[in-house]
């Protein structure tokens, strides 16, 4: 006779028990008996064998629950080897003779939200309990009716491995002998109107490579040792606020391919990239999203693992040699992060549990009906601890450098994108979303804390206050924050036919109003290059010299404005065609002059710009700007002066944004001496007309521009000047 009644057996083989563990496995019976339980619905016959014996256990439902009383009062060791139809057998180590693994410390820490670490208690870790070698399978599913680990080693059957839930902490878990890296595993959650969903994990650091979406069991921690110890330890001390900051913006499935269209591994894209960035004077890479996500026409920006770099270029352990790489060669790693949004695809976070989990419920505070997303629920703990642990747990396993957070704005506004009616006030009636902000607040605090020395930048385009001012001086702490005014209100101008342009050039101006209220970056990024927008070379009007005067000269202007600079690739071969992310950019265009000199010229400046402390070292403050003319607008041309901490490192920068040169130009300088030419955009080496000025221009003691001192200058067609100070 069965021990179980008939609707516990009913509710173990049909996967509907909250706590499995209170009936497989070895359990006390009474004082002076035992019984052994499992459910293996492959097997024919299961053979309790322990040290000195072995017992069949008796088929209790054909579905594949097995039980057998044992006379004693102690627990013993014990495994079970399983007989099939076809004569097969295997010997496994029970799952249900294992303890909790995961503390209830760890637990309150999560459900208060400040477990920085839970990425190594949830997901799946490889690891050795009691002497035996297995892996610890953990996930947050806290209105689960069931949940079970399915994979290659279970047949994907949800009876064989049922989880245990640990208390009211809403985390599952289950310690399985004998799973081994690279297998694959899901989560089967049956939900409580018994609905069966299969979900890939949330904490997962491998994926297969889309469109498959299991996850692969994988230690991450032993897979590569890592080479950069000195950038690591110079990191901690670097003031990048005034140092050179040239970031190259990469998307790493079409800055190159190979024949027929592939990919290039993380290690063909290490070594061809670090090499190019080096020798370009770069001193940044940015990534757009490497987490794991199915569509590729999404870029990366809807995530779906965001514990584990995307195996279209491959493992773990080659993209921490990608970032070793890097920094091997001096190039620090930013990569795009997005927290705030995720996609609605079945298999991943969407409705977890089966109910709106990591999203809200209401639409109008979860969904994002520009991008087919749901929002994160930032004031639901478990939700934050699991963002901030993904931002910890790329500084910490790959060594990443900074974190550009995508779409900020969407984050920090209710009504982000909708009309009136269609979104939720705040407590206090506002737009603000208050949760979005102290989650924000937070991760800027913790990241810095546990790893001094890297960045944080906001994409941000509206004029919330203080994205760049510190936590505890009232603002949200970001290092950066890009400069989407300064970027749309140039390109417009750019734009412009330049007969026109002495009628819009506030466009250019207006950006030095705000221009140290935040710590900027000036970004020229993926966004201005896609849909319909045209290249920055198609950008620029004219004809195809004027076309690319007019990106020197761009580029020239960005670079002396104050703020680090981020420049898309494709951006530094002048690439026609708009950005499109199933090819490769188009580098056969070196092989014509202009695209192979705008590519030199490209470098060059980012040398210049390394080398001079004047065009970076006071990026964030008045004091390193000062305006000579931004008055003549007749002739559309700007000038004025970027300084260093030393007084006596000036750079006079000048632009003419006509194609119309001008001879004896004067304009005021700061102090007497000599100004040397150190660039020209107009020079013949980049694909100009060759309009130069001697390499050395003596001031006169002629008063202009309000100033005691002048030169006299030639202004090349379209073009910049550089003209470095030197005492004499």
């Amino acid at each position: 006779m069965p021990i179980l009644n008939p609707q516990e057996v009913e509710m173990l083989i049909n996967g509907d028990c909250h706590d499995p563990f209170i009936y497989l496995g070895l359990r006390k019976l009474d004082n002076s008996h035992l019984v052994i339980r499992t459910i293996q619905p492959f097997a024919s016959e299961v053979q309790l064998i322990t040290k000195d014996k072995k017992i069949k256990l008796e088929k209790i439902h054909e579905a594949g629950l097995f039980e057998k009383q044992v006379e004693g009062s102690e627990f013993f060791d014990y495994e079970f080897e399983c007989i099939a139809e076809d004569g097969h057998k295997w010997t496994y180590k029970d799952p249900y003779s294992f303890l909790p693994i995961i503390s209830e410390f760890d637990r309150y820490l999560f459900n208060e939200g400040n477990h920085y670490k839970i990425y190594e208690k949830l997901g799946a870790h490889p690891m050795k309990v009691n002497g035996i070698e297995g892996v610890l399978f953990a996930t947050w599913a806290p209105n689960a009716k069931r949940v079970s680990v399915v994979g290659n080693f279970n047949n994907w059957d949800g009876r064989v491995h049922q989880m245990r839930v640990l208390g009211s902490s809403g985390i599952w878990e289950i310690f399985i002998p004998g799973v081994v890296q690279g297998d694959l595993y899901k989560f089967e959650i049956k939900t409580q109107s018994s609905e069966l969903l299969l979900k890939t994990d949330p904490y997962g650091t491998f994926f297969e490579v889309r469109p498959k979406t299991a996850a692969i069991v994988y230690d991450i921690e032993n897979k590569y040792k890592w080479n950069d110890s000195k950038w690591m330890e110079e990191r901690k001390n670097k003031n990048w606020f005034e140092e050179p900051m040239s970031i190259y913006e990469v998307h790493l499935g079409s800055w190159a391919r190979k024949d027929e269209n592939e990919f290039l591994s993380y290690i063909e894209l290490a070594n061809k990239l670090s090499k190019y960035l080096k020798e370009h004077h770069y001193t940044h890479i940015e990534l757009l999203p490497v987490a794991e996500h199915p569509l590729d026409i999404s870029w990366g920006y809807q995530v779906t693992g965001y514990f584990a770099p995307t195996s279209r270029f491959g493992k773990p352990e080659e993209f921490m040699y990608f970032v070793d790489i890097m920094h091997q060669n001096g190039i620090g790693v930013f990569i795009d992060w997005v927290p705030g949004h995720f996609p609605k695809d079945s298999h991943a976070l969407g409705r977890y549990d089966g109910t709106a989990l990591y999203e809200h419920l209401d639409p109008r505070l979860g969904e994002h009906k520009d991008w087919g997303t749901y929002i994160f629920n930032y004031g639901r703990h478990e939700v934050k601890n699991f963002l901030l642990s993904n931002a910890l747990f790329w500084l910490d396993k790959y060594h990443i450098d900074g974190l550009r957070v995508d779409a900020v704005a969407s984050m920090l506004y209710l009504d982000y994108s909708r009309n009136p009616g269609e979104w939720v006030p705040n407590k206090y009636g506002g737009r603000e979303n208050l949760e979005a902000i102290d989650f924000i607040k937070q991760l800027n605090t913790v990241t810095y804390e546990y790893f001094p020395g890297i960045l944080t930048i906001a994409e941000e385009s509206t004029a919330f206050p203080g994205i760049t001012k510190p936590v505890d001086a009232g603002g949200l702490g970001f290092s950066f924050k890009w400069n989407m005014g300064w970027m749309n209100d140039t390109l417009r101008y750019f734009s412009k036919d330049p007969i026109f342009r002495k009628y819009h050039q506030n466009d250019l101006t207006f950006s030095l109003i705000y221009a140290f209220s935040e710590n900027f970056i000036l970004s020229i990024s993926h966004d201005e290059v896609v849909h319909g927008k045209r290249s920055l070379l198609e950008k620029m009007p004219g004809d195809d010299w004027q076309k690319f005067a007019n990106l020197r000269l761009f580029y020239s202007y960005m670079y002396a404005h104050p703020g680090k600079k981020l420049l898309f690739m494709g951006g530094d071969i002048a690439q026609r065609k708009e950005w499109d992310c199933l090819h490769s950019l188009d580098w056969h265009l070196l092989e014509y002059e202009p695209h192979n000199k705008i590519n030199l010229f490209v470098k060059d400046l980012n040398e210049l710009y390394k080398k001079h402390r004047s065009l970076f070292e006071i990026d964030h403050s008045y004091e390193g700007f000062e305006w000579i003319d931004f008055n003549d607008y007749d002739n559309s041309v700007i000038s004025f002066i970027r300084k260093a901490k030393d007084s006596e490192e000036i750079m006079i920068c000048v632009f003419n944004f006509t194609p119309v040169p001008r001879e004896n130009y004067r304009i005021g300088i700061p102090k007497k001496g000599v100004y040397k030419e150190i660039f020209n955009t107009d020079w013949t080496e980049y694909y100009g007309s060759g309009v130069d000025n001697p390499k050395e221009v003596y001031s006169q003691d002629i008063p202009f521009h309000g100033r005691d001192q002048s030169i006299i200058i030639t202004l090349p067609p379209l073009a910049a000047l550089y003209f470095k100070y030197i005492a004499k």
